[in-house]
């Protein structure tokens, strides 16, 4: 399973952007489906994801700002960035993870870059 991930750009505070992650290849089941970041200097950090195609969880700094979601026909993974700060500013990750062919599979887009300026 590859993926690829769209939407990253420049603006200022207090602005908005709507990552995309579009999956290609087939597979079974997706048990997880979720953003991450990595700012300069720092550890990747989960976003937000969906397991099992319904529950969401939120890092506390992106809660009431940030929005995943996910288009059941297309496998398509949403992350809608509202009142952006600057300290959002980081390479955006879509992660997969389910199993293809009976075997477990994990999938990382190639990243989008996200800067926010004040």
């Amino acid at each position: 399973v590859q993926l690829q991930a769209f939407g990253g750009g420049t603006v200022q505070a207090g602005g908005f952007l709507r990552l995309s992650c579009v999956p290609s290849g087939s597979f079974s089941v997706i048990n997880m489906m979720g953003w991450y970041r990595q700012a300069p200097g720092k550890q990747r950090e989960l976003v937000g994801s969906i397991i099992s195609g319904s529950n969401t969880i939120y890092l506390d700094p992106v809660k009431g700002r940030f929005t995943i979601s996910n288009d059941n026909a297309k496998n398509t993974l949403y992350l809608q960035m509202n009142a952006l700060k600057p300290e959002d500013t980081a390479v955006y990750y879509c992660n997969f993870r389910g199993v293809v062919l009976g075997r477990p599979f994990d999938s990382w887009g190639q990243g989008t870059q996200v800067t926010v300026s004040s």
